[in-house]
């Protein structure tokens, strides 16, 4: 008999261990597909992704990027590649673990979190293009700042970026604001969870102001327009959290006094 509820508790384990082996390839063969196509374009994405900077220069300014070792553009490109097709399977995979959650939860459960599902792709896109519209360009002007003229005693000091560096800057400036925006999702999950409450964050609001500002540090270029750029943006985020997780709150407290009411 012991046998037998044994087999029985592992059936539905092996279906859901099936099943998430399903979802994942789907996201593995959609990440193929999409680092394929990502790679075809490879050339127009980087040229995008420089409009920043020839903004700043001009069309027309005859400036350029180099790469210094023979395989260095290659491998820029690869990682390009994977860094556009992982920022477009980001929101299928989030898909797929909502679907594949869903069938364990209340009714009331999927109603809660579907808002932050929805949330979590749209701040992340949010943050990246805080990053790339807004942060970026103040950025780069203060850098570019540095270029010195020439004279009879010194020469031209010029900027000629490196394709690997100038992507590896962009990469990390979007994944670093795309991830912080995730804040209020993970505050709010961890008040779900019973982990914090309003009142905790409330109380250690400065705390929390201060280790934003250490992490903007850490995570941005060594300038202050970049640190005070993501660490403004989160601390509002922040503030809103404390205010949704609050409303969540109120709202549990009244169904509980509705329950209640209604035995």
């Amino acid at each position: 008999m012991n046998q037998e509820n044994l087999d029985l508790s592992r059936a539905p384990l092996l279906a859901h261990l099936t099943e998430l082996r399903t979802r994942l390839l789907y996201c593995l063969l959609f990440f193929a597909a999409a680092f394929g196509i990502a790679y075809y374009f490879a050339n127009d994405i980087y040229r995008f992704l420089q409009q920043p900077l020839v903004e700043i220069f001009g069309a027309q300014s005859g400036r350029r990027m180099i790469y210094t070792s023979l395989q260095e553009a290659f491998f820029t490109y690869l990682k390009l590649s994977f860094f556009t097709a992982l920022f477009f399977t980001l929101p299928l995979m989030l898909m797929q673990l909502w679907r594949f959650l869903a069938p364990g939860l209340y009714l009331h459960e999927r109603k809660s979190l579907i808002p932050l599902f929805c949330m979590t792709p749209v701040l992340f896109i949010a943050g990246g293009a805080l990053a790339f519209y807004v942060v970026m360009p103040m950025a780069w002007e203060f850098f570019i700042s540095f270029e010195t003229t020439g004279t009879q005693q010194a020469i031209n000091v010029e900027l000629e970026a490196k394709v690997s560096e100038y992507l590896s800057l962009v990469i990390k400036l979007i994944l670093a604001f795309g991830l912080s925006f995730e804040l209020p999702v993970c505050l709010l999950v961890m008040a779900k969870a019973g982990l914090v409450t309003a009142e905790t964050l409330k109380r250690y609001r400065r705390h929390a102001i201060v280790i934003i500002f250490l992490l903007a540090a850490l995570i941005t270029p060594p300038d202050l327009i970049s640190q005070i750029a993501l660490g403004t943006p989160i601390i509002l985020l922040y503030e809103l959290s404390i205010m949704m997780i609050s409303w969540m709150q109120k709202q549990q407290q009244k169904e509980s006094q509705q329950a209640v009411s209604d035995l």
